[in-house]
């Protein structure tokens, strides 16, 4: 490839200030700067050669069809030094496109990896060449940004090296954790886009109404009802096995005792939250997302998707374990070093779910904020934020609502006076990066690190109520780890930046709010009620500033990464918060981030749940900067398309009384569905529809029925045309109301609630009625037809369950429940 197109005639048309980028030789140098050493000439090379293709792999003892990165999984580690020109050059072996994402590094637009967005997919049988100036230094990885790949095997890990070495460690270790499935992932979204219950079941993490009523929480049940959702959840997708370096447990005997390890931890899997714990080795946490932080002494933390965190150990006399637990406690996986008697760590009990949801039931605040935000005028970001959402500010560690309140970092000082609007540019007079270095924390060199306590080191403007982590509650925990207890995890207080990483003052700031909204029924994902599929760019310009409030308005952990930038994540240390490029935001929790715009061109910004990004929360941040001329044959209208897909599902009731089969394939505002109900006698009833889905719970339809006109014969058959509307109401039940060309109008309803573990009650009810307005009904001026279903139904696995029912027109009757 030609290494010198265009990229230096549209660097000049950016305007930005460089002079701003090289102040502060401490972390600038870590960190890189985004414009002012790109050039390629005088650096040291380093090349590598990838090569992806389709394998089947066993890991964790479960096999699959995977895509491997060198025939394994994970791909290899990428070893460079800071100021390396890295060459990688990237084969597609397989038979669809492919492509590879460098996960935190700071590098020309073309080159980040995000197919039709800013690089060329890698087409079937080619290779594609990217160039990197290494200006950074730390842990990183990289990953397929091609559809749902990255579940499939293709990732990998970075290690960059400084110029100076600056933390004292003897060796290190990359520990890279991942989840593994055997099924195909287009499947497990499929699944989920249908709203079944199968995995929760699987796991042994579904929430039946027996459990709900047995342990009192029937009333926080009916809250949750009341608000469209079924209860408390944690974690979507059932895992047969979660791995370390592509093992359930993985085991390194050569590290001797009293050897200091620096554990370079990276959390590449698609959907999983972790747990860490650490059974000694008195673990330093030391850098997050490759960024130096103040060691802290950490031997327990909440490990989000996509994040990094080197930790160094001491290497016991005898082997130290440490565990990954998935965060809703369906498995685990564990990292061994050294050899002798086992310092174990702890693997996480199931949260309980039912206190979650009464604990939450008594909080102030409303759930189901809409994915498909119907009337966007009156849906404005802010007024989801005040009408969804926590409504009250609770203290001690736990749902900190009073973020706003530190948003305007102005010397460290906080300032509550800020606006909340969508998007608008706002002269604070605050902050450009200062990177200056804060003398006050070189006293806490000389500290003994197993007894650095981060309350030692709070500033004196830290917030009130704000839960400091004080190394009584991170030590080994040996209290109950309930729900209270972890959400105090939920923030990055402990993360401390080794120097000032506020803005200059004079520097002007745009303020964004992104509530982050989705719906589980359809599996819809977005910010601010709208899918990426129908949103615009955010445009943002050179030399300002970027804040975001991210606002939490589901039930589940979002994990937001931002391409080609670093951001500051506002958390209590203010001038000191810590720089990431990727940020959990918790359930019904705020995160403010904000980030110096000294780009070009488009940078995706999405959740790292690889389904919710399939799912459409993901916008794309636009410097508004000429498109680069070599992505003129492919557009970015592709990659938006891949998060509104048609997915397809049936099920099939074959009952020895009646059959039944539905059949719906939708994308996120249209579907088209098929319904027919038949039995052995010869009576049948089908009907096809088209439906628009207006918002979350309403969607409009026209349609064809067709039945047979006379009793057990198809010799005659009654077909009409027929407009009606379908509502997924509060308490979660499915209304349908239509009328047909003579004029007669239907009404259905139906329900399905998990009773126990395995067994599902499901109920059906339909009125029909002929007033005569069309038809002749001779005497009678009006008639009408009841037809109602009461059934349970045992769930064997995802495709099959036995069923039984009582149907008032076909009696008695049982079979199977058949999911395709």
């Amino acid at each position: 490839m030609n290494l010198k197109i265009e990229m230096k005639n549209m660097l000049r048309k950016i305007t930005m200030s460089m002079g701003l980028l090289i102040s502060s030789s401490g972390i600038i140098a870590q960190v890189g700067t985004n414009g002012q050493d790109r050039k390629e000439e005088g650096r040291p090379i380093k090349e590598y050669n990838l090569t992806i293709e389709e394998n089947k792999m066993m890991l964790g003892g479960v096999t699959a069809n995977a895509m491997t990165i060198n025939g394994g999984i994970p791909g290899p580690v990428l070893e460079f030094n800071e100021g390396d020109l890295a060459i990688i050059n990237v084969t597609n072996k397989m038979a669809v496109e492919t492509s590879v994402h460098w996960h935190g590094l700071i590098l020309p637009n073309f080159y980040d990896g995000v197919p039709y967005l800013n690089t060329p997919p890698i087409e079937p049988g080619g290779t594609f060449q990217y160039r990197i100036p290494i200006n950074q230094s730390g842990t990183y990885w990289y990953h397929s940004h091609t559809m749902l790949q990255e579940q499939k095997g293709v990732y990998g890990s970075i290690i960059i090296r400084p110029k100076e070495k600056t933390l004292e460690y003897d060796k290190d270790l990359v520990v890279l954790l991942s989840d593994w499935t055997n099924e195909k992932p287009l499947n497990v979204l499929r699944n989920l886009k249908r709203g079944n219950e199968w995995y929760q079941v699987k796991k042994g993490t579904a929430i039946p109404l027996s459990g709900v009523i047995s342990e009192g929480a029937f009333g926080a049940q009916l809250k949750f009802w009341r608000d469209r959702m079924e209860g408390a959840d944690i974690s979507d997708i059932y895992y047969p096995a979660f791995l370390t370096n592509g093992k359930s447990l993985a085991e390194y005997p050569e590290f001797k005792p009293g050897e200091k390890v620096r554990l370079r931890f990276i959390n590449a899997s698609a959907s999983t939250y972790y747990w860490m714990d650490f059974g000694g080795g008195n673990p330093m946490v030391v850098s997050s997302d490759g960024i130096d932080v103040e060691p802290v002494s950490k031997s327990r933390f909440l490990f989000g998707i996509a994040e990094t965190y080197d930790v160094i150990v001491t290497i016991p006399d005898g082997t130290l374990e440490v565990t990954a637990t998935t965060q809703d406690g369906s498995g685990s996986t564990s990292l061994r070093l050294g050899q002798g008697t086992l310092y174990p760590a702890k693997r996480m009990e199931r949260p309980d779910k039912v206190a979650m949801m009464k604990q939450m039931a008594k909080m102030d605040m409303k759930m189901g904020a809409p994915a498909m935000a119907g009337n966007k005028k009156k849906n404005t970001p802010k007024y989801l934020m005040q009408k969804y959402g926590m409504k009250m500010n609770m203290k001690d560690g736990q749902m900190q609502m009073g973020m706003l309140d530190k948003m305007s970092m102005n010397n460290g000082q906080m300032d509550d006076k800020m606006k909340m609007e969508d998007q608008k540019p706002m002269d604070m007079n605050k902050n450009h990066m200062h990177m200056e270095t804060d003398k006050k924390m070189d006293g806490m060199a000389g500290m003994k690190k197993d007894t650095m306590s981060m309350k030692s080191t709070q500033p004196s403007h830290e917030m009130d109520g704000h839960m400091g982590h004080d190394m009584s509650m991170m030590q080994k925990d040996t209290a109950s780890f309930d729900y209270s207890t972890r959400k105090t995890y939920f923030n990055y207080d402990f993360l401390k930046a080794k120097e000032n990483t506020t803005y200059k003052a004079d520097l002007l700031i745009n303020d964004i709010l992104l509530n982050l909204t989705g719906n589980m029924q359809r599996y819809v994902w977005s910010m601010n009620g709208v899918p990426l599929s129908e949103t615009d760019n955010i445009k943002i310009k050179g030399g300002e500033v970027t804040r975001i409030t991210l606002n939490n308005l589901t039930m589940m952990h979002h994990p937001m990464h931002l391409h080609g930038h670093f951001f500051r994540v506002i958390n209590e240390n203010g001038e000191r918060s810590p720089l990431k490029h990727t940020v959990n935001v918790p359930p019904m929790q705020k995160v403010v981030i904000e980030f110096y715009n000294e780009e070009y061109g488009d940078w995706i910004f999405h959740c790292h749940v690889l389904y919710h990004m399939m799912g459409g929360m993901a916008r794309v941040f636009s410097y508004d900067t000429p498109r680069d001329v070599r992505m003129k044959d492919f557009p970015a209208q592709n990659l938006v398309d891949e998060t509104d897909h048609y997915y397809s599902w049936g099920l099939l009731r074959a009952g020895s009384n009646f059959n039944e089969l539905f059949f719906m394939s939708s994308n996120i505002r249209n579907g088209f569905g098929l319904r027919a109900e038949f039995d052995y006698d010869r009576n049948l009833e089908a009907e096809v529809n088209y439906d628009r889905y207006l918002n979350d719970w309403v969607r409009l339809y026209v349609g064809v029925n067709t039945e047979t006109e006379l009793p057990n014969s198809f010799d005659e058959f009654n077909t009409v045309g027929l407009v009606g509307v379908k509502y997924f109401s509060p308490y979660r039940f499915n209304i349908d109301v239509s009328m047909d060309h003579q004029l007669r109008p239907r009404v259905r309803l139906d329900r399905e609630i998990l009773l126990f573990p395995r067994i599902f009650l499901e109920g059906e009810y339909e009125y029909r009625a002929d007033f005569g307005w069309v038809n002749d009904l001779g005497d009678s001026s009006y008639e009408s037809e009841t037809q109602w279903l009461v059934g349970v139904s045992y769930i064997l696995s995802r495709n099959f369950s036995l069923q039984g029912n009582y149907n008032n027109r076909y009696g008695w009757g049982g079979g199977l429940l058949v999911r395709f």
